[in-house]
């Protein structure tokens, strides 16, 4: 059966991208990001689709593969920029962070990962808008609105467990 829209390959085929990507990186929230960035790269590139090359499935596979290669790459440099940087760092000064945080939101966003205050950084200290700090990290819109709502969550639970105990 062959497919003639980019809406119907995404259709047929979006479990089988997000599958494949749920194995590749073990981490099913990321597969759900990386799936949305395949799909949206597969909308700018579908103009180059060729079936005769490869069936709809395995392009949007050899896509997702390279949307997947892309993501551990960033990471690794995000990493590598974020281990620099703090050996950089004379001393961690708490207070400098903390200015004009109540003491459990300071601590509570302390124990957030750099990725996540980073994130919480730009979108709501800067006010930057979603596709502006998306820009600024390197990720598609959609996965900036996504990690910042998970970054929110994660800020809320560590609020929580700091109130309860």
């Amino acid at each position: 059966m062959s497919v003639t829209t980019l809406s119907q390959a995404a259709e047929r085929h979006l479990d089988d991208v997000y599958g494949y990507l749920a194995y590749l990186t073990g981490d099913r929230a990321l597969a759900e990001d990386l799936a949305a960035e395949t799909f949206e790269r597969a909308t700018r590139l579908w103009h180059r689709f060729d079936d005769d090359r490869a069936g709809v499935r395995t392009w949007l596979c050899q896509l997702a593969r390279t949307v997947a290669l892309d993501h551990f790459r960033s990471e690794r440099r995000r990493t590598r920029r974020e281990q620099a940087y703090a050996r950089e760092l004379p001393t961690h000064d708490e207070g400098a962070f903390a200015d004009g945080l109540s003491p459990a939101l300071a601590a509570a966003v302390a124990r957030l990962s750099a990725a996540d205050r980073e994130l919480i950084a730009l979108r709501v200290v800067l006010d930057l808008d979603g596709e502006t700090a998306a820009r600024v990290l390197g990720i598609s819109p959609t996965a900036c609105s996504t990690r910042l709502s998970r970054a929110l969550a994660k800020l809320e639970k560590e609020l929580n467990a700091h109130a309860a105990a």
